[in-house]
Formats: C-alpha cells, structure tokens, sequence
C-alpha cells in the first residue's frame, strides 16, 4: 500500500451552533499547512452531540453537506464526520465520506447510545461503510460503536487465507465521547487495533 496521511481534527463544539462550527472548522482546515489527504471531523460535528434532531438536522442537499462537499473540492482532501440527517421522516446519526470528485459514501449509526435517549430520536442503520483509499481499505464508525466488538471484527482468519485478506486495513471512529470516560476511550480504540490487526484513528 502506498502512504497515507491523515488529518484529525478534534475541537470544542459550539453547542448546537452550526454557523459557528462550519466557521471554525473552515479556518482549521485552509490554515493546514502540511498536505494531507483526508480530514477528520467529529460526531456531530456541527451541533454537538445534540437530541434535537427535529431542529437541527438537515436533509442530504442541506448547508453542511454542501459545505463537506465545497471543502472537499477547494482543499483536494477527502472529508468525513456525521452529523444529524433527515430521510423518508426518519432522523439518522449519518457519518459522510466526501470526496473531492464529488462522489460520497454514507454510514448511519448502527448502535444509539441508549443512556443519553439517543435511540428515542434517531433509527440505528444496518449496513457497514468500508472506503478504499491508494489501497487501504477504512471501516467507518460512530462513537458507541466502539463498545461493540463483533461489529469491528475483521474477516475470520480461514477466508484470509482462502485469498480473501483482511476486510479492513484502518478503522476510524468519530466522536462526541465524555471526558470523564476517557481512559475507556483510549483503551478500547487500542483494543480495536490488537483485536484487527488494524490501524485505528480516533477524534
């Protein structure tokens, strides 16, 4: 596989602010002065970690994603984050892959977090999001995911064998984690990587 260089963007969130946010991250990202190739961003990363979806989420031809969509062209990076989204009526906690050909992918949390209600405001998805980028192949999440280890579990060793390989090279996990559970972050994040044999990238 070639390099592959990675901008992680971790930040104080204005709370449920979204001009301020896009502002803030618009700065950070045209003051990177070192090449990279894909932008990270958190969960939610223009609210917060918000249960108001009925104000603030937006529908896939919203303000943010044309804003993920002007800085992936302008910046010639491929970006990602979640944030709320609106479909068919239904709210989605939904992380996008932006890239600058204007193409995307989409992932729709698969596991709410159930103590902060979460799953009363928004519906869990079902499917997994794995992007290929100069060869490696990126398994994306969201948060709670985390906790949830079948769900990050890579290809079982007899199909790697059979010439399948592994099913994901890097996993990457956005988002809005409390800082009093910190060291359970940096713990499972490391967990993930010896239980896939896997890089990990974590904001």
């Amino acid at each position: 596989m070639s390099s592959l260089t990675i901008t992680l963007i971790q930040s104080n969130l204005f709370w449920e602010d979204k001009s301020a946010n896009l502002e803030m991250f618009q700065q950070k990202i045209e003051n990177l002065k070192e090449k990279t190739e894909i932008v990270i961003l958190p969960e939610m990363f223009n609210t917060g970690f918000s249960m108001k979806p009925e104000l603030f989420a937006e529908e896939m031809d919203g303000e943010t994603v044309g804003w993920m969509k002007k800085v992936s062209v302008e910046k010639k990076v491929i970006i990602t984050g979640s944030l709320m989204i609106e479909e068919e009526g239904k709210f989605f906690n939904r992380l996008l892959w932006v890239l600058p050909n204007g193409e995307f992918g989409i992932y729709d949390k698969r596991h709410l977090f159930a103590y902060a209600g979460e799953h009363t405001h928004y519906s869990a998805g079902n499917k997994k999001l794995i992007a290929s980028v100069k060869g490696w192949k990126i398994n994306l999440q969201i948060c709670y995911d985390l906790r949830f280890p079948v769900w990050a579990r890579q290809t079982p060793p007899l199909l790697r064998e059979a010439g399948r390989g592994p099913e994901y090279d890097l996993l990457i996990n956005v988002a809005n984690w409390p800082e009093k559970r910190s060291t359970a972050w940096e713990t499972l994040l490391r967990a993930k990587a010896i239980e896939n044999q896997c890089y990990v990238a974590g904001v």
